[in-house]
């Protein structure tokens, strides 16, 4: 990432919308951009195998495994505004199982990129299947967009769900259920 060349860039659009780059507010704001840019889209310098680094143990167990409520947060790739909510995860095992915070390290990779919430959803669950050959995936997001909450339609109140299922989690409607269900209980 050229961050030079992005504050060089902001401050031309600065300028564009009739600001000045130079006024006490807005002297740093172009370098911040920079580095917030850096930060929101470091997925795209991120790799799935270095990001696991091996981190999957033996277990030989087929019960379903889920991890609920992973903050997601994200850019829209169509505005660049925002979308955030919560991730959902499950997968059924074939003798190897992810240390958990690996999965929630996934989650922020594939979001740190300029992205749809379908793709990002899809991206997710590949990457769970291939990396531990998984019998089955399902991942669900439940996001707000800003893109649609601050300009255009202004649906305050609007939530997208996407999901994706893969292996048994699609082939077999009572694992998919169980995943479902599972994903619907209240927290205690």
């Amino acid at each position: 990432m050229n961050s030079p060349r992005i504050e060089s860039l902001v401050r031309e659009l600065l300028v564009e919308i009739g600001e000045d780059p130079e006024r006490e507010g807005l002297k740093t704001t172009p370098r911040r951009i920079a580095a917030a840019l850096g930060f929101l889209t470091s997925g795209y310098r991120a790799d799935v195998q270095a990001l696991i680094n091996n981190a999957y143990f033996a277990q030989e167990t087929t019960s379903m495994v889920i991890v609920k409520d992973i903050e997601v947060y994200s850019l829209c790739e169509h505005h660049m505004l925002p979308f955030f909510g919560r991730c959902h995860i499950g997968y059924i095992p074939r003798g190897k199982v992810f240390g958990v915070s690996k999965l929630a390290r996934l989650v922020d990779m594939f979001a740190r990129r300029l992205q749809i919430q379908e793709r990002l959803t899809e991206e997710i669950a590949f990457a769970v299947k291939d990396s531990i050959g998984a019998d089955g995936v399902g991942v669900m997001i439940e996001a707000r967009h800003l893109c649609m909450m601050m300009r255009g339609v202004q649906k305050q109140n609007s939530m997208m769900v996407t999901s994706s299922v893969l292996g048994v989690f699609r082939d077999n409607p009572a694992t998919r259920q169980e995943f479902l269900s599972l994903l619907a209980r209240e927290r205690t």
